[in-house]
């Protein structure tokens, strides 16, 4: 069954744009306000930006101006825009509920930017 799956990462130059797809159980999405997060190597996960289910958006200070989140009712996704990119937004990026369960963990989407 569909929990939460992440695609859209890839090799990406600096400069460039990306956009993420997080595909959701509908249970998931209508019950909860939705996040993206990442891992970069060596650092711990951070919370990257949410999305509330009244479409209120919050992005970390690195990202804010660059990356946009969003998401399609009618299809229970969420996704996240990235323009600009820079080497440091290198990282694998998941998505979860803005409280994370850690069930709802997936694999994630690797996003590489090279300089």
């Amino acid at each position: 069954q569909v929990q939460l799956v992440e695609s859209g990462g890839g090799l990406v130059q600096a400069g460039g744009s990306a956009r993420l797809s997080c595909a959701a159980s509908r249970s998931i999405y209508r019950s909860n306000d939705m996040a993206w997060y990442r891992q970069a190597p060596g650092q711990q996960r951070e919370l990257v930006a949410y999305i509330t289910s009244g479409g209120r958006t919050n992005y970390v200070d690195s990202v804010k101006g660059r990356f946009t989140i969003s998401k399609d009712n009618a299809k229970n996704t969420v996704y996240l825009q990235m323009n600009n990119l820079k080497p440091e937004d290198t990282a694998v990026y998941y998505c979860n509920t803005y409280r994370p369960m850690s069930r709802y963990w997936g694999q994630g989407t690797q996003v590489t930017v090279s300089s």
